[in-house]
């Protein structure tokens, strides 16, 4: 259930593994755009057993990487895409979500049932099977049903309960848009922050060089706008952003005519459990780290591997399959969140009142961002079948 990066990522090795699969999207298409993404560490490996390296490398934004910048434009500091293995601050491999999203479909409509403009409205399980009654009005029955549909799952609070018990709000509001690249931008991303207010504004280059991504970041310990509601967010954006300087009023006069307006609290998700009998979760809808972790993709792409290869090294029994998923996850999932909350704390505004912060331990943080990128070994799962007949029926 989630047509966008975890849900068709998982379609690709349930597939491999001999499963039937139905992905359910309740938008009419594939959304395009949206923010960069990125892959790092492990992550890679994944994407190289997925056969799809060429593929999403074609697709990259190609940034070189980032500027720093004053309010007058002067370079402060200068990141570049092969710092720290193509693992730095700009990866090696950044793509826009709605590009990777494309790639992941490219790579399974044909072998992969997807049903956009729909959702799942109700569903109740049994020993044997999950019976979906779908939004449109058609009935199936499916041996598992897995959440891929992001934050703001309808499917976790559907099972698990209202949202408020798991999501974890981390006091920044991030926002991002498409542009005309008016600003000369040329394969490398400037970004602007005031720390007096902790906010940030910046602009980074996509493949079609004749727009930019907009990017903007704000404290707020509550969002008071419907995430769905695009007009009231792009006010929200206006009032919090508009005395920012720097190239800000030219960025924002931009947002009447912008196809692709996000924005939202930058939160995590937080769970015990990433399963209940028949129906699980994966990604964002599982375990977001933020986009302040720069792992959210790596996390879904690594997810979906291990979910796949358990489920079907377990003979679908969905309580081994999945425990097993969440055993091996949880220790990377929880350091990409730990850096997630670190980033956001370091771009708070600074309490003048403040006892001087500690030195930090950089043995401890160094080991800390490994286990974010590198966190698990993937297993080869020697046995499992890698491609054959149909064993399962499953929607993400």
């Amino acid at each position: 259930m989630g047509a966008s990066i975890a849900g068709p990522a998982l379609a690709h090795w349930l597939r491999r593994r001999g499963a039937e699969v139905t992905v359910v999207e309740r938008a009419p298409g594939l959304r395009p755009g949206g923010q960069a993404v990125d892959a790092r560490g492990v992550a890679k490996q994944v994407i190289e057993r997925m056969g799809l390296d060429a593929a999403v490398r074609a697709a990259r934004t190609d940034t070189a990487g980032a500027h720093t910048v004053d309010l007058d434009g002067n370079i402060l500091e200068t990141f570049r895409a092969e710092d720290d293995g193509g693992d730095g601050y700009i990866a090696e491999i950044e793509i826009l979500r709605g590009d990777l999203s494309q790639v992941l479909y490219d790579d399974t409509r044909d072998g992969v049932e997807y049903i956009f403009g729909d959702r799942i409205a109700e569903l109740t399980q049994d020993a044997d099977g999950v019976d979906v009654t779908f939004e449109g009005g058609a009935q199936r029955r499916f041996d598992l049903v897995i959440g891929a549909d992001g934050l703001h799952s309808a499917l976790r609070g559907t099972i698990f309960g209202p949202r408020t018990q798991f999501l974890r709000h981390l006091g920044l509001v991030l926002a991002f848009y498409s542009v005309p690249n008016e600003f000369g931008l040329d394969r490398w991303m400037i970004e602007y922050q005031e720390r007096e207010s902790g906010r940030s504004a910046g602009l980074r280059p996509i493949q079609d060089a004749t727009r930019a991504m907009a990017i903007f970041s704000f404290p707020a310990a509550e969002l008071d706008v419907d995430f769905r509601d695009t007009e009231a967010q792009k006010r929200l954006l206006s009032e919090r952003m508009g005395d920012l300087g720097w190239l800000t009023p030219r960025i924002l006069a931009h947002l009447d005519d912008t196809p692709d307006f996000y924005l939202d609290q930058v939160a995590q998700v937080v769970m015990d459990r990433w399963h209940d009998g028949r129906v699980g979760l994966i990604g964002d809808a599982a375990y977001s780290a933020s986009p302040m972790s720069g792992q959210g993709t790596g996390l879904a792409l690594v997810g979906a591997y291990l979910l796949a290869g358990e489920l079907a090294a377990s003979g679908w029994d969905p309580e081994a399959g999945f425990a097993a998923y969440e055993q091996r996850l949880r220790p990377m999932v929880e350091a990409c969140q730990e850096i997630g909350r670190l980033h956001v704390d370091s771009l708070a505004a600074p309490d003048p009142d403040a006892e001087p912060a500690p030195e930090p331990d950089m043995e401890a943080f160094t080991a800390l961002i490994d286990r974010a990128l590198n966190g698990v070994d993937l297993p080869d799962y020697d046995g499992v079948p890698d491609s054959g007949p149909s064993k399962s029926s499953v929607t993400p």
